[in-house]
């Protein structure tokens, strides 16, 4: 996957990320994206939902069981892609 999109930060500033990985998770989507800019950060990883009209929104997961859930399931999947 070598796609990329564009999203603001808090304070309104576009930002570049390399999309690492789309996945499925308990009837969720998911989405791992990391700064272009500075590939040494942190990947985030976020709950893809739909709107009204079926775009896709990208949003934070707050419930701590379920973004541990995603970091594991992330974790696998990048260790099997060095396989």
């Amino acid at each position: 996957m070598n796609e990329k999109i564009v999203l603001l930060d808090e304070m309104g500033n576009k930002v570049e990320f390399q999309v690492l990985a789309t996945f499925g998770l308990d009837d969720f989507e998911y989405a791992a994206l990391l700064p272009v800019d500075d590939m040494e950060s942190l990947t985030y990883l976020l709950r893809i939902e739909y709107d009204d009209e079926g775009e896709p929104i990208l949003v934070g997961i707050d419930d701590d069981e379920e973004l541990k859930d995603v970091i594991e399931t992330f974790e696998e999947i990048q260790k099997e892609k060095l396989q």
